[in-house]
């Protein structure tokens, strides 16, 4: 067996490869290191046939439906999963071939109700059901403290206590640890009596993920984050830098339009000298009559300097092709020191 454990954060994925046969599955990919699989898979020589989220992730943004487009691999998902995206819904026992390698889905709802966890050889991987010193939580949709009673008890700590436990998540650096580790030690497990666990999982009082709702969007939805947005506006467009811009203005450059895009209370509480006023909301809007000509050089400013990415990417799909955005932002203007008008 070919294995690869990839982190990012406290995410863990995993690239499993049949080595006599180079066919491989990608199970919990993360958006940010969508590169990162795509070269790791090249060098080892393998041929990722599916793509699997072991659940609907609600704090990270999974990578399988860019990596669906990528790779290409058909998503796999649990049948429950609302993603319209997966290609292949699976029920209970249902089976995976890689080469020789056999990888089996176990429904354990509770996290999710589309939570599976993978059965492969001598291993499984928990998705969020089963953590390391812990379990996955159960108060976010969908969630179900009964259910993950059922799916830990009576279904996955019934493997052998030898087999190796790989989850989607660890914090604290650990990589693994085994079913009858996690019996012996997890408190959460200590619990053993279905009203005491479910009471404990009700009452974690647990913050909410960083990226909850956009995530859970996403990755229901198929859409694009903001991220991914920026990310792909950010290879459309150039940017220009502080110290440019400040040497342009000082020399009263007339090539270049400073379109400023935030509200009218930001703009008037204070603007780049010179700079001309367009709410990013009227941008397709007033932009060819505001500017009539579509050969003028356009710096878009906006306050943290991402809404101006995306305008630029906007303006040059619009015929202006000298469009740029500031680098920073208004806010990286201001800390520079450099001077406003009121």
């Amino acid at each position: 067996m070919i294995f690869e454990q990839i982190a990012t954060g406290g995410c863990q994925s995993y690239l499993v490869g049949c080595e006599a046969t180079r066919a491989a599955a990608l199970i919990d990919p993360e958006f940010s290191q969508v590169d990162r699989y795509v070269g790791l898979a090249g060098q080892l020589g393998l041929h990722v046939r599916y793509v699997i989220d072991t659940h609907t992730h609600a704090d990270h943004f999974s990578a399988s439906h860019e990596l669906q487009k990528r790779l290409p691999a058909p998503v796999v998902m649990h049948r429950l999963s609302p993603a319209p995206y997966a290609d292949l819904r699976l029920d209970d026992g249902d089976m995976l071939i890689i080469g020789e390698l056999r990888l089996q889905a176990l429904h354990t709802p509770g996290h999710t109700r589309d939570s599976m966890c993978l059965v492969m050889a001598d291993r499984v991987f928990t998705g969020d059901t089963l953590l390391i010193g812990g379990t996955g939580r159960t108060d976010l949709p969908t969630g179900d403290p009964h259910a993950l009673y059922e799916s830990l008890f009576d279904r996955l700590l019934k493997l052998p206590r030898e087999t190796l436990v790989y989850p989607a998540h660890d914090y604290k650096g650990r990589t693994h640890s085994t079913i009858g580790e996690e019996i012996d030690a997890n408190p959460r497990l200590a619990r053993t009596d279905r009203a005491q666990f479910v009471e404990m999982m009700q009452n974690l009082d647990l913050s909410a993920p960083t990226h909850l709702t956009e995530a859970l969007r996403t990755n229901m939805s198929g859409g694009k984050t903001v991220a991914q947005l920026l990310a792909e506006a950010s290879a459309k467009v150039p940017f220009m830098s502080l110290a440019e811009l400040h040497g342009r203005i000082g020399a009263n450059s007339r090539d270049l339009v400073i379109l400023d895009l935030r509200e009218k209370d930001a703009f008037e509480a204070g603007h780049i000298p010179g700079a001309r006023h367009l709410p990013r909301g009227q941008l397709e809007l007033r932009v060819n009559s505001e500017l009539p000509d579509p050969t003028v050089r356009i710096l878009a400013c906006c306050e943290f300097g991402k809404i101006s990415t995306l305008a630029a990417a906007t303006l040059r799909e619009l015929g202006f092709t000298r469009a740029v955005a500031l680098d920073g932002g208004l806010k990286a203007w201001r800390d520079a020191g450099y001077e406003l008008e009121a």
